[in-house]
């Protein structure tokens, strides 16, 4: 069942509650002993995450490091995933996630609309966040920021030839050497799509779809299969996960294209039936202080809203680098016409 479809079920079966007319204040709060004796009681956190796996746990094993007796369990799936399963338990009165988080900024919108987030913000969300990086009401923010980006193989492309623009992928020698993500599963690739079209247009990926492109699913798979060699350039995929297999010493490279980077922006959220609401808190303040934060950038990549955060030398500031932004409003009524035009030009 397709996304809209699916909300329109929800919303006929389920008795979804509005927000009020008038929001209330924005409920600020700090990390306190009360808040973390009532939180190890709890003992548990679950978190729906799209974040790359290993990135995910290492966060997932900062908190419990930080706060010994609380569990975190993490589970990872594609933001597309993450995104169908918050509905359909939410829709069964079923309420299993604490917090979550997915690289689709469109999700958040919806679990406002439907009145299934808490409304709480981090004291540090408040204080450091930019107002155009969270919900003016604090029901969500932006826990992280990151590029879909073209990639190559050092190994089997030379830098001279690399492709430099989304234009030099239709070039013909790259037809059958190319793997990209898939809209219909990854948020990352369903944000970085609605980018492209808005400024490259639609033949653009007619053309693309020509190419003999491998078709993976989560926007972090494209990256691995450069550094197995399978394939010598990415179309799009994770800037983070190619900084990641690079500084491992794995032969990839990021391009940033002449006519721009899309951005993703990935927000998070407490729910508002969290089974572990103390936890939660605790966890998700976590989420945006700033040894989480340089975390996720040193080891996953990700950009960051917190100033404080200091990113490796050799990689590219974003103040650098020519970004396309994807409005979330906008996209929430274009999705199923990007996937049904992807289906047609992609054949899946």
């Amino acid at each position: 069942m397709d996304r809209r479809a699916f909300l329109a079920t929800l919303l006929v079966s389920t008795a979804i509650t509005a927000l009020p007319a008038f929001a209330a204040p924005v409920v600020t709060y700090e990390v306190t002993p009360e808040l973390i004796a009532a939180a190890k009681a709890e003992g548990t956190v679950v978190f729906y995450s799209s974040l790359d796996v290993a990135v995910a746990e290492k966060l997932a094993a900062a908190f419990e490091q930080k706060y010994p007796g609380i569990k975190t369990k993490v589970e990872r799936a594609g933001s597309e995933r993450v995104f169908q399963r918050v509905g359909q338990e939410y829709g069964s009165n079923i309420h299993n996630v604490d917090v979550a988080e997915t690289s689709d900024a469109v999700h958040f919108v919806v679990f406002k609309r439907n009145g299934w987030l808490a409304q709480l913000q981090p004291a540090e969300v408040a204080k450091l966040w930019p107002e155009t990086a969270r919900d003016p009401d604090g029901y969500y923010a932006a826990f992280r920021a990151h590029l879909s980006v073209i990639g190559y193989n050092t190994k089997q492309v030379k830098a001279e030839d690399a492709p430099k623009s989304f234009a030099d992928l239709l070039l013909p020698k790259w037809k059958g050497r190319m793997v990209k993500a898939h809209p219909g599963y990854s948020g990352t690739i369903m944000t970085a799509t609605h980018a492209l079209s808005q400024t490259l247009g639609w033949p653009y990926f007619e053309k693309l779809g020509q190419q003999r492109v491998m078709q993976v699913q989560s926007s972090t798979e494209p990256p691995k299969k450069l550094a197995q060699g399978e394939r010598s350039v990415e179309a799009d995929g994770n800037e983070y996960n190619i900084f990641m297999l690079k500084e491992s010493g794995v032969p990839v490279e990021v391009v940033y294209a002449t006519e721009g980077t899309p951005i993703t922006i990935g927000n998070g959220a407490i729910f508002k039936d969290a089974p572990h609401p103390n936890a939660a808190k605790l966890f998700y303040a976590f989420m945006f202080s700033k040894d989480a934060q340089q975390l996720t950038s040193d080891v996953g990549g990700l950009r960051s809203f917190h100033p404080g955060v200091v990113e490796k030398p050799d990689r590219t500031p974003l103040s650098k680098i020519k970004l396309l932004y994807s409005d979330p409003q906008k996209l929430d009524k274009e999705i199923e016409a990007i996937k049904k035009k992807y289906e047609e030009y992609f054949g899946t």
